[in-house]
């Protein structure tokens, strides 16, 4: 009967977790990474910390409150069946809302940070248009993936944009080269779920032409931004990892599909380059 009790219990926590919790773990550091560099970077050039501190606060709560806020209204993956659900993400979404009102309207005292309009509305149009091609079919999920990605990683000229008060060429740089890193990792691992029965080279090849020619684009736009010096030479090294683990896949034997450790192993991806492009924008800008 105890047994049975904390079976029980535990499930509930499973399930409260899901309702209040997000459950794409992997858009954490499709946020957080962009957040990291651009913040990162504006503070090497003199920038403000408490404004950058503010920022992640308002965008962590924004970023977590939507999935209370759906499954309260009922148009998210889960449903607040019970009233005890309801009372829980109902108190969960005051919370955030709150946290993050408070800290916007930190950030936006005394008419500061005025340009943080333009980068949220463009957040807020991606994350509509997201929604919107998640629930028209399946075969739009991936395309989704990517206009939403728009919305996560606008965090990077944000990040800068408060520390510097600065919306610069090297705002929007950032902003573009977390772009290009987010949707290069949510191709291939699309590509891994779906291509996790295959084996032999002639089979990866043909179910992955598509993500190939993704990274021929990617190395020609790196090519272009370095050219053009957008980007330091250092800056488009912070690809490299990416691209390599890209095409080796290709020749690779069948291997079985672990997700959680391709989840580990794309974060440190993800922190490699954050720090490379880090590296590259302070010593070679």
């Amino acid at each position: 009967m105890a047994v049975h009790t904390i079976e029980v219990a535990a499930l509930s926590n499973r399930r409260t977790g899901s309702l209040i919790a997000p459950r794409e773990h992997g858009a954490w550091g499709l946020l957080l990474i962009p957040l990291f560099t651009g913040g990162t970077v504006g503070l090497l050039r003199g920038g403000n910390v408490l404004s950058l501190l503010g920022l992640m606060i308002a965008a962590v709560a924004f970023f977590w409150l939507r999935t209370p806020a759906e499954n309260w209204l009922g148009t998210g993956m889960l449903r607040a069946q019970t009233a005890q659900d309801r009372r829980t993400v109902a108190r969960v979404t005051f919370i955030l809302s709150t946290v993050a009102i408070v800290s916007l309207a930190a950030l936006f005292w005394n008419g500061r940070n005025r340009d943080l309009f333009l980068l949220g509305v463009i957040a807020v149009v991606a994350f509509v248009a997201q929604a919107i091609l998640r629930k028209l079919s399946r075969d739009t999920r991936m395309l989704s993936q990517f206009i939403g990605t728009v919305g996560l990683t606008v965090a990077a000229p944000a990040a800068y944009y408060v520390v510097t008060g600065e919306l610069s060429r090297t705002a929007w740089t950032l902003w573009t080269a977390n772009f290009l890193f987010a949707v290069n990792q949510i191709h291939f691992v699309q590509l891994r779920i779906h291509s996790a029965r295959l084996s032999g080279c002639s089979q990866k090849f043909e179910r992955g032409r598509g993500f190939l020619l993704g990274e021929a684009l990617l190395i020609a736009a790196l090519i272009v931004a370095w050219r053009f010096h957008f980007l330091s030479w250092l800056a488009t090294l912070a690809f490299l990892p990416l691209i390599l683990r890209g095409a080796l896949w290709f020749l690779e034997g069948q291997k079985p599909l672990l997700v959680r450790r391709l989840g580990w192993t794309e974060l440190s991806y993800a922190i490699v380059f954050g720090i490379c492009l880090i590296t590259g924008f302070h010593f070679y800008s």
